[in-house]
């Protein structure tokens, strides 16, 4: 009987691209399709690839992370740089380890934490164009950041989940919510035990409303007992949002992302 060899590996992507992450009949232009066309080909043989968060046509990532089981034996360095060599350039494995059989890449974790990237400013930025949002009206980062609070704790996502989200359930439990600003930028960090279809960026599409006085602080508390989708805002775009992270527990030693997008805005 052949040993089997399972990995855990850390990947970032622009999704500018791509068709999101999950694979599709008639499509390869997904992330899922690129990566396991890449490591299959080093393993000899078909592999699949499970992720840890799925993300949307045209979202980012510094944080997502996959695992896969294959039955043939490779060195470290002949994974690593195999299949980065096979991956297009705003694709790339940023780690590679070895994974004990218990590690399931979206089962086992314990939270997700985006990132949304504001660019907030009367002209649009050449520089970071499909890599932030530009929004041309003055935003109060205070009044966002206090509706923000209404998210906290455990409730039911409703009103801010896609039509087409096929969830069993809408209940979801947000750990934080952070406004930041930094000089033209704000940055919206979102961490939860996991996300509904499109609740991040219908999320933020509420706190714009709230941010630029159309509804109050206390819209987003009245959203939630609503239930309701179609008494929120619109759905923001997908290019400045980032998964930026996916925790697990400690015992499975998964690295952190070496990338950390808010830092990079905070210091640009």
């Amino acid at each position: 009987m052949n040993k089997i060899y399972k990995f855990a590996i850390g990947i970032e992507y622009n999704g500018n691209k791509y068709h999101g992450w999950q694979k599709q009949q008639n499509n390869d232009q997904t992330i899922q399709q690129h990566i396991e066309n890449a490591v299959s080909k080093i393993a000899n043989h078909l592999v699949h690839i499970v992720c840890g968060g799925r993300t949307d046509v045209g979202v980012h990532s510094t944080g997502q992370v996959a695992h896969f089981e294959t039955n043939t034996y490779r060195t470290h360095k002949s994974w690593f740089f195999g299949i980065n060599s096979l991956l297009p350039e705003d694709i790339v494995l940023i780690w590679l380890i070895p994974i004990h059989k218990t590690f399931h890449a979206r089962f086992s974790a314990l939270f997700r934490r985006y990132h949304y990237i504001i660019y907030n400013c009367s002209h649009k930025l050449s520089i970071f164009n499909k890599l932030v949002m530009h929004y041309k009206y003055l935003l109060n980062i205070n009044k966002m950041n206090q509706a923000a609070q209404f998210l906290i704790g455990e409730h039911d996502f409703t009103s801010f989940r896609s039509s087409q989200c096929q969830s069993r359930h809408s209940k979801r439990k947000i750990i934080h919510c952070y406004v930041l600003k930094h000089k033209q930028y704000i940055i919206i960090d979102i961490k939860a035990n996991s996300f509904l279809q499109h609740m991040v960026r219908n999320i933020i599409g509420c706190l714009l409303y709230v941010g630029i006085g159309k509804q109050p602080i206390t819209w987003i508390s009245d959203l939630i007992k609503l239930k309701d989708r179609t008494k929120a805002a619109h759905t923001v775009q997908a290019h400045g949002l980032y998964l930026s992270h996916i925790i697990y527990p400690k015992y499975f030693y998964i690295p952190n992302p070496k990338n950390n997008i808010k830092m990079f805005f905070i210091n640009y």
